[in-house]
């Protein structure tokens, strides 16, 4: 029965063997998925709470737990335990307790602070900073990492938005045509015709824009170029014959476009998806830069890159940053590339 259900059909198989064969997009594609698995639980990797902590006979794992006081490991203070400090007082008193941290042990919200300097930082293996620090002091590894995820999950939760809607519209307009198509066509050319950036700066001005408002934001300007994909392609897709053949059987128009048609123009879909997550990543990166995107002090590319350019002094803050957007930019090309050519639609036929 499992076996059933899990099996694959022959044309999606040789899709994914195709896919594959693509060794640059195929590889990219581990490395996109081990970064976004990384990034799941970048808590283990980066952060300023201890993985675990043995104390007088007993294990504590702070990472994903509740917070613990000082008082807990026998210090003078009721807020949480600063971990870093609590490694060092128990290798120095030799007493047996000991503090597992995370590889970068600061979260991106942390300002580490010195009495004699001012930051921004440069890196310092010593210090633990290993890209260095921004000008508030807030370690440039964490900031980062987290705000990858940040993008990532932007740019995934746009693409659902905006495919939701463009798809739906795209295909409807491509199916019934006429006065419809024609309605929809003046809505999305005077839509298109609304300047974006203004409109982000007016809401902005006005309210302080999270992360959600910002999808819904984006998501209003974002679903047209998909939608006029659709459309052409329903058009040319409508007049097939599994279509008239589905209307003879009696199957009803959302039925024929959700059932029939759509299936026969995920190749498009797909081969959209990796660029249109690429420019979410930018898009997002741009508008936190301008100063427009998601408040402070939320961990963002952006807002790092406005630093580095700031203090073209701390040139890892800048050097950072474009090397991390400049390898997940490429590396998601790739995978667009890859899976473009794996669903070719003139290898692939796949009418019911």
């Amino acid at each position: 029965m499992i076996h059933k259900i899990m099996k694959i059909n022959s044309l999606t198989l040789k899709k994914i063997r195709r896919f594959k064969s693509i060794k640059r997009g195929y590889y990219s594609s581990v490395v996109f998925l081990l970064l976004f698995f990384f990034s799941m639980f970048a808590e283990l990797f980066v952060n300023n709470r201890a993985l675990m902590v043995h104390y007088e006979g007993e294990y504590y794992f702070p990472t994903y737990g509740q917070i613990l006081p000082g008082k807990t490991f026998g210090l003078d203070y009721d807020y949480e335990t600063n971990y870093r400090q609590l490694a060092l007082r128990f290798a120095v008193d030799g007493s047996g307790n000991w503090v597992i941290m995370p590889f970068v042990p600061f979260n991106a919200y942390e300002n580490d602070l010195r009495e004699d300097r001012y930051p921004p930082f440069a890196p310092s293996i010593k210090d633990r900073h290993y890209l260095g620090t921004d000008a508030i002091g807030r370690d440039v590894a964490a900031r980062l990492v987290y705000g990858f995820r940040i993008a990532i999950f932007f740019s995934l939760a746009l693409l659902v938005v905006n495919y939701t809607i463009g798809v739906s519209i795209g295909s409807a307009m491509g199916y019934w045509g006429g006065k419809f198509d024609l309605f929809f066509q003046r809505i999305i050319e005077i839509w298109s015709n609304v300047p974006f950036l203004y409109v982000i700066i007016i809401i902005s001005s006005i309210i302080v824009p999270n992360f959600f408002m910002l999808i819904l934001i984006m998501a209003c300007f974002g679903w047209i170029g998909i939608t006029w994909t659709m459309r052409t392609v329903t058009y040319k897709e409508r007049a097939r014959e599994y279509v008239m053949a589905a209307r003879a059987l009696g199957a009803s128009n959302t039925r024929i476009i959700f059932k029939h048609i759509i299936p026969n123009t995920i190749a498009i879909i797909v081969t959209f998806a990796p660029f249109s997550v690429s420019a979410g990543i930018v898009a997002l990166t741009s508008l936190d830069y301008l100063g427009f995107g998601l408040p402070p002090p939320t961990p963002s590319w952006g807002e790092l890159l406005q630093q580095g350019w700031a203090n073209l002094d701390a040139w890892w803050i800048s050097a950072a940053v474009i090397a991390a957007m400049t390898i997940t930019l490429i590396i998601v090309t790739f995978i667009g590339e890859a899976v473009r050519e794996a669903f070719d639609p003139k290898l692939h036929t796949t009418y019911e």
